[in-house]
């Protein structure tokens, strides 16, 4: 079945440009020039990805990916004629899997969308990529347990916590990597493989989003802890049930 991408484009040129070019390559596409008709589609339809222009009549883009992550973890790709670094920061805060300025051209962007589909996909497999230690794939840390085989979170109360692809191989990373002080560089390998990266900055975003899911204060954190200078570490104790 043709994975299905949600365009939301103001731009009449640029919204049938890109829904014709991905309609060629595979994808079956809707696509919309604001919120409204997003959240009409979104009302009736599921789709993997939603590429999501930040300049917008009405909310912007970076409203609408706040309230799409707030229901939903499907992928979310912006994009936008301004590449102010604080903009990518602000976007992948809200929740966005990555970041593509205009122009751009449109094997890049075809890329891109696959790329990030290929990482969220992983949400909905039973193989996740990540193996526990000595057959047993469900880690236990501060009270929490993480099933890394079903690629489920749960936290000291029993309660299931809800992370996108990315938040959830970053802290399969720590768990596999506890004690150890671990790089930038070297966890967008481990999250993001040979893939592209959405932007230098993004581990340092997306560590910031997982401690909001996982730290009982993200501004005093003391479960994945700072090294200035070098990187992050996980501190708790990680035993394999």
């Amino acid at each position: 079945m043709s994975e299905q991408v949600l365009v939301v484009e103001d731009d009449p040129t640029v919204r049938s440009f890109i829904e014709e070019y991905l309609n060629v390559n595979g994808f079956k596409v809707f696509a919309v020039r604001d919120g409204a008709g997003m959240r009409q589609v979104l009302s009736r339809q599921r789709v993997d990805l939603i590429l999501l222009d930040l300049m917008l009549p009405g909310e912007d883009g970076l409203a609408l990916a706040r309230d799409v992550r707030n229901e939903s973890d499907v992928a979310i790709v912006m994009v936008t004629g301004r590449s102010d670094t604080v903009d990518k920061v602000v976007g992948l805060e809200m929740g966005a899997d990555d970041y593509i300025p205009k122009p751009f051209e449109a094997r890049e962007l075809l890329a891109r969308i696959r790329s990030v589909l290929r990482r969220t996909r992983r949400n909905g497999e039973a193989a996740s990529g990540w193996e526990g230690r000595n057959g047993r794939n469900v880690a236990s840390f501060a009270g929490w347990a993480m099933d890394l085989g079903r690629r489920q979170l749960t936290d000291p109360k029993g309660e299931s916590v809800r992370l996108t692809a990315a938040e959830f191989d970053l802290l399969a990373a720590f768990v596999n990597h506890p004690d150890k002080v671990l790089s930038r560089d070297r966890l967008l390998d481990l999250v993001y493989g040979r893939e592209m990266y959405p932007f230098e900055r993004s581990i340092d975003v997306l560590v910031m989003r997982l401690r909001g899911k996982v730290e009982l204060d993200r501004a005093n954190p003391l479960l994945i802890k700072t090294v200035r200078g070098a990187g992050y570490v996980f501190t708790p104790e990680v035993a394999y049930l």
